[in-house]
This record gives structure tokens, C-alpha cells and sequence, in this order.
């Protein structure tokens, strides 16, 4: 097997602009680190947090594949594409930013917070027609078994990216143990702790720790407590 990294969730780079408060497991923006750059087509990994009346203002993106996955609260996305919408807990949002894309990220609440994972990770075709996607998986069955919420195939479950890349979350149970299958060989696999502790074959994770890892078929997962966990399968060439 490849060479594998740990994350651990004090180590990440942290950024406090009053309004927003933001954990990254990779290089961003003004925090950078040549060893941390990216685990394959995996480029941010942001666990972000807005204020109650707050948001990001218009900002442009161009040929990246952004998700976005709340774990608390609402955050609103507009667009100039013409898209006006709320995402809330249980809910995926892609954009595939394509030729270039603008959007604001608002959370429109004065006074709950809004905790979100913000993703990039780099397309296999550049200069695509730019779209936005969003899914409710709520009623989605992830108790102990990865619910698919990510593929790039469009007629797969979940929403859709211009990359081979496949997101899962899952909910175990103490001493639940799963194993995760590869669905491209060679790809690598990234898993993020959302809550709880679980021992990713012989690597033991707590809350909000990452670990990405090349496995050659399969990875094995058990919960040591009860957790909730988000695995993404990124190649690492495209």
C-alpha cells in the first residue's frame, strides 16, 4: 500500500475572521503547507462555521468541482447562474464552476451558527458548462451502511461531479465494524470523522481527524464508539 497521511483534527490550519471560523485540513489561502496540498484530486477540506447574519460575499471559482454539506443550520447559495437556494442538514450541494461561475453563501438566521464541510476537488475535464446540483438524503438509510451521496455518474444515486470520485457517509454503532470497497481501482480513499472514534484498519481517529490512505481493494472501518464518518474516494491522477 501506498504511503498514508493522518490528519488529526488539531492539526489542521485554523482561520478566526470574526464571522467566520474555519478548520482546514489542506493549504488555503493564506495557511500553507507544501506537505498538505491535496490527497489526490482531493484540494480542500474545509470544516467551516458562519455566524448568525453573516456569509461569504460574491467571490468567483473556476474549473474545481465545490460541495458543499451542512451539519448544522441553513446556509443560503445564489448564483450567477440564477439559482437562489437553502441547504440544510441532510442535504449535498455541488457546483461544478467550470468557465466560471460567481456565488454568494449566506446564513440567513441572526442568531444560530452554520456549520458546514466545504469541498473542492479538481475535475477531469476543464472549462465545462458550469451547474449547480442539490439533494436531500435524509430519508436515505445510512445506519450501519455508506450511503452513497456522490458519484460521477448522473445516473447513480446521489448528486453528480465532473471527477471519479465517490462520496459515502455512514452512522455506526459502537463495535459495528464495515468494510469499504473501492469502486475504481487505484483510487485512494479519504476518511473524515464527523463525530465519534473509529479504527480505520490499524488507525485509530476521534472527531473531525482525517486520514487518507491507497487501499488495494477495500478498507476495513470499525466504530469504537458510536460516530458518523464522510468517506471520499478520490483518484490520485486525472
Amino acid at each position: 500500500m501506498k504511503n498514508s497521511v493522518l490528519h488529526p483534527a488539531a492539526s489542521r490550519f485554523y482561520a478566526d475572521h470574526g464571522w467566520l471560523q474555519s478548520a482546514q485540513t489542506f493549504s488555503f489561502h493564506g495557511n500553507y503547507d507544501p506537505q498538505r496540498i491535496q490527497f489526490g484530486a482531493l484540494r480542500v477540506l474545509n470544516d467551516d462555521t458562519v455566524n448568525g447574519g453573516k456569509g461569504f460575499g460574491r467571490h468567483p471559482h473556476d474549473n474545481m468541482e465545490i460541495i458543499s454539506i451542512p451539519l448544522e443550520g441553513t446556509l443560503e447559495h445564489q448564483d450567477s447562474l440564477g439559482n437562489v437556494a437553502l441547504i440544510r442538514r441532510g442535504e449535498i450541494q455541488v457546483m461544478s464552476a467550470g468557465t466560471g461561475v460567481y456565488h454568494t453563501e449566506f446564513n440567513k438566521d441572526p442568531e444560530e451558527p452554520v456549520t458546514f464541510l466545504q469541498i473542492w476537488l479538481y475535475p477531469n475535464k476543464l472549462n465545462v458548462q458550469p451547474r449547480y446540483d442539490q439533494m436531500d438524503y435524509i430519508s436515505g438509510d445510512r445506519h450501519n451502511r455508506f450511503q452513497q451521496i456522490l458519484s460521477p455518474d448522473p445516473d447513480d444515486e446521489g448528486v453528480w461531479i465532473n471527477q471519479d470520485a465517490w462520496f459515502h457517509l455512514a452512522e455506526l454503532d459502537k463495535g459495528f465494524e464495515i468494510g469499504y470497497q473501492l469502486k475504481k481501482e487505484g483510487n485512494g480513499v479519504y476518511v473524515f470523522v464527523i463525530d465519534g472514534k473509529l479504527e480505520v484498519d490499524a488507525q485509530e481517529l476521534s472527531t473531525r481527524d482525517g486520514y487518507g490512505f491507497w487501499p488495494e481493494s477495500a478498507a476495513r472501518i470499525k466504530a469504537l464508539e458510536k460516530s458518523s464518518l464522510l468517506v471520499i474516494e478520490v483518484p490520485e491522477k486525472w
